[in-house]
């Protein structure tokens, strides 16, 4: 085979020479990792643990390895599409194209109304403000829902924030506006920093949990607690996502990067 150079050469160059930044933007795994928490009879997904099977000594003389024991939606993860009813029958993390592991991140940032109000949900408004600015979603792209509540990962009170009522409120995305980006963009999915992609109270919503009920059922995906959201632009970084290939596994912790052209 012709051996050929160019745009692959002039990215890893880029790279290499730290035009691009890779930002890294998963939680690191380890038996404090949140992970989401559901009423009873409902059963919950797991957490991360790690086991030691050698450290250089008798076990092991010349090597280090572990068992670990992890949910599929444990930490920074990912939601196949037949993670949820509407999805059934759809792709699983090991059937998904792996072009679809590559695409552009769009930032929608909605800081300031999430500190208004911890419920608050990303709206079409919201969308078509952030279009108006920066240029129309485009097709094959992600929707990253910049909260500002990865900043609370190590303090799980704040993290989930129960209320009174004994809800999580955290902040998510309307029902309408996750219709329109299935119908009228065509996106990948959305990537949240919340230990899922519905809001916490999205369960009192019709359909409940909206996110996983129509962006999975059109065989798109979902991305949740993600980190450094903050390192990226609106528009025009690079996001790789690469879930485990977990033989019809409905989901996947991940190590997200995105590839940032340094200005």
């Amino acid at each position: 085979m012709m051996v050929k150079t160019g745009i692959l050469e002039k990215l890893l160059g880029s790279i290499v020479e730290e035009k691009i930044e890779v930002v890294d933007m998963s939680q690191i795994l380890n038996e404090s990792t949140p992970v989401i928490q559901l009423p009873e009879p409902i059963t919950n997904t797991g957490g991360f643990k790690l086991k030691q099977l050698s450290k250089y000594n008798e076990t092991g003389p010349t090597f280090y390895w572990n068992d670990f024991v992890a949910g599929e939606h444990c930490g920074t993860h990912f939601d196949a599409p037949v993670h949820w009813i509407s999805g059934k029958g759809l792709d699983s993390v090991d059937t998904i194209p792996t072009k679809n592991m590559i695409g552009e991140a769009n930032v929608i940032d909605i800081r300031e109304k999430v500190q208004e109000n911890p419920d608050y949900c990303l709206t079409v408004e919201d969308i078509q403000s952030f279009e108006k600015q920066y240029g129309k979603l485009k097709k094959h792209s992600w929707v990253l829902v910049h909260t500002g509540w990865a900043k609370y990962v190590d303090d799980l009170e704040k993290f989930y924030n129960i209320g009174e009522d004994g809800l999580s409120h955290t902040p998510g995305v309307t029902k309408e506006a996750t219709l329109f980006l299935v119908e009228q963009r065509d996106i990948l999915g959305i990537g949240v920093e919340t230990v899922g992609t519905d809001a916490g109270i999205a369960d009192s919503f019709d359909p409940p949990l909206p996110v996983h009920y129509y962006m999975l059922g059109a065989n798109k995906y979902g991305l949740a607690q993600l980190t450094n959201i903050d390192k990226l632009p609106a528009k025009g970084s690079v996001l790789i996502v690469n879930p485990l290939k977990i033989e019809n596994g409905s989901g996947s912790p991940l190590r997200v990067i995105a590839l940032v052209e340094k200005e």
